[in-house]
């Protein structure tokens, strides 16, 4: 379960890329083009933030997935959030969440039985 939850976070990480640059394209455009009514988001700052931080938690989320589980879990799921909460769930960002929250469960989720200790 730890590989598939890396695997996942970076599969959502690399499409969480494209998803925040488009929407950090889509709010320099509106604060460089007054004219042009690009009022789309209702935070820009905060979408500007999650469009970099988001994949990168995915990312780094996915990355420590096989070494630690709980926070690479975490991470992932921190992601899935920012996501949503930048964004929202629609066509564009749907597997990215998707992906990024189920990576995240089964990251919380694995353990190794043959070992006495936790995976924590």
């Amino acid at each position: 379960m730890r590989n598939a939850a890396g695997v996942l976070g970076l599969i959502a990480g690399v499409m969480g890329i494209f998803v925040g640059l488009f929407g950090y394209g889509m709010v320099e455009l509106s604060n460089r083009v007054p004219d042009a009514d690009f009022s789309l988001f209702e935070n820009p700052a905060f979408v500007q933030f999650a469009s970099f931080f988001a994949p990168l938690l995915c990312i780094a989320g996915g990355a420590m997935a096989r070494s630690r589980a709980l926070w690479g879990g975490i991470a992932l799921l921190l992601g899935a959030a920012t996501f949503y909460a930048a964004f929202g769930f629609n066509v564009g960002t749907m597997f990215p969440i998707g992906f990024a929250g189920l990576g995240g469960l089964l990251a919380i989720a694995a353990g190794r039985p043959d070992e006495e200790i936790s995976h924590f």
